[in-house]
């Protein structure tokens, strides 16, 4: 038995049919998306490599903030320990003017009170004599 020549025309057909399909969109096709396989790896690669460079840049920014902070909170405390510093001495002065200013006012009052007690002894005096020369009539010498 003979195969009917339309199998093998079906035959060629199929046989031109895949070739043509091979050459004009198959190869292209597979070619695309190789291409696209390649793009996505080449895109992955490069996120990768900025996201590590992200994360450098972010550790870097980190430690500067942490070095920065740690710089103001050094210049926070040197001011405060000016500020504790000044005021002490500002307390010290003062106080030294206070005790001189109290002393003084010391000072004052006890020539003050001595020089009342000698004029009340000198008006006691007086009016001692006064008192005498009215009760005895006479001149006191």
């Amino acid at each position: 038995m003979i195969p009917d020549l339309s199998v093998l025309w079906v035959i060629f057909f199929v046989l031109l049919l895949t070739t043509v399909l091979n050459g004009l969109l198959f190869k292209p096709l597979i070619r695309v998306m190789a291409a696209r396989e390649a793009a996505v790896a080449s895109a992955r690669q490069l996120a990768e490599r900025a996201a590590t460079q992200a994360r450098e840049a972010s550790d870097e920014f980190d430690a500067r903030t942490r070095e920065a902070r740690a710089e103001v909170y050094r210049q926070m405390e040197e001011a405060r320990r000016a500020a504790l510093e000044r005021r002490t001495e500002l307390l010290a002065e003062t106080r030294g003017q206070a005790e001189a200013s109290i002393a003084e006012a010391t000072a004052r009052v006890r020539a003050e009170a001595a020089e009342a007690r000698s004029r009340l002894d000198r008006d006691a005096e007086t009016l001692a004599t006064t008192i005498t020369e009215r009760v005895l009539g006479r001149t006191a010498s």
